[in-house]
């Protein structure tokens, strides 16, 4: 139950920062490890309630599948936002666009 917590919490975590983080990069990476770490240890902790079960081999190919799957997914974002353009988010950026209303 406590590697389930502080999955959830991790997840929570994440969230908050994409909604938080300024720029496109840095909302995706708050995204990408936060959800691979949050949802690593909620699998983890639900194996462990599971036992030697069917369910816990089930959870374990989940588990594969996000470990591989979420960054190469998230590098594939960044890639393509990199070769569409998008800058990285800069300190002074903020106070530009702030500046403007």
């Amino acid at each position: 139950m406590i590697l389930m917590g502080a999955g959830g919490v991790f997840c929570v975590i994440g969230a908050f920062g994409v909604l938080r983080m300024p720029g496109f990069y840095t909302r995706m990476h708050a995204a990408s490890v936060i959800d691979t770490l949050g949802a690593s240890l909620i699998i983890v902790g639900l194996l462990l309630q599971s036992g030697f079960t069917l369910a816990s081999g089930k959870l374990l190919i989940l588990w594969l599948l996000i470990f591989f799957c979420s960054p190469t997914a998230s590098h594939s974002l960044a890639n393509a936002a990199h070769r569409r353009g998008v800058t990285p988010w800069q300190p002074d950026q903020g106070a530009k666009s702030s500046s403007k209303n």
